[in-house]
């Protein structure tokens, strides 16, 4: 299977380069489908149902979240349907929504599990051992992992912990695209940040003066996301059947 996975998607213009790009992209790598993580569509921090529907529709077959699932309250009630978005799995039991789904491409049973790091960010449930249950509970015969880190050496340690047992791991989070695609020693195709698809021209899709400002200052700043403006799209394609990890980088 060819999986096409674009990294966390900012604000309007990520949402506009998602729109402008990602048909192409399918048809150029012939991908069977089409992962987004959208954790920060709306406005850099969390998705709406308005949103979600907008990805869909982009050409994303499945959506992908993190440590800002829960930004905006009315997507909660939403996250209990059947959708294709799934949230960390290892979000404490009575979190909205689920953290792992399964989709059916081309007779094909592919589990899409999304986890969460520990290391800098919020202590929830341990993402190793939550992997192992869900691994344990669920059949499928491809699997591929979103895991949502800050740190470089808790992603690499996540990939080394699945590796041979799943097909991919992908990293997201850190909005910086990283340069160590590979295959790892059982098979598993890795790396550790796909990057970030939004406006190009500031620090992690953000104003950059409002950034500089808060490490200046050490104050309270408010980061707006620019809605127009030179997008960047970072994504990677992964042929689960061969030996193939490529990233993928369009800038305006």
């Amino acid at each position: 299977m060819r999986i096409l996975f674009i990294g966390d998607i900012v604000g309007k213009v990520g949402r506009r380069m998602l729109s402008e790009h990602l048909l192409g992209l399918k048809r150029e790598h012939g991908a069977q489908v089409a992962i987004v993580n959208g954790e920060n569509a709306a406005h850099g921090k969390g998705i709406t149902e308005k949103i979600y529907k907008e990805i869909l529709t982009s050409g994303a077959d499945f959506i992908t979240l993190g440590n800002h699932a829960f930004a905006k309250r009315d997507v909660y009630e939403f996250m209990e349907q059947d959708i294709r978005m799934v949230r960390p799995a290892n979000f404490p039991i009575g979190a909205p929504g689920k953290g792992h789904g399964i989709i059916n491409v081309n007779g094909v049973k592919l589990l899409i599990m999304n986890l969460q790091g520990r290391s800098f960010m919020d202590a929830i449930d341990c993402p190793f051992r939550k992997a192992d249950a869900i691994l344990e509970s669920v059949e499928a015969d491809e699997i591929f992992v979103d895991f949502h880190s800050e740190t470089t050496s808790e992603s690499l340690a996540m990939g080394h912990y699945l590796d041979g047992r799943v097909d991919a791991v992908v990293g997201t989070h850190t909005h910086v695209q990283t340069n160590d695609e590979q295959v790892l020693p059982g098979g598993t195709k890795y790396i550790t940040d796909v990057g970030m698809t939004g406006y190009k021209d500031g620090i992690l899709g953000i104003r950059k003066e409002e950034v500089i400002e808060r490490f200046i200052h050490q104050l309270p700043v408010r980061h707006n996301v620019p809605e127009e403006g030179a997008g960047i799209l970072s994504g990677v394609i992964i042929d689960t059947g061969t030996s193939k990890i490529a990233k993928i980088r369009i800038e305006e």
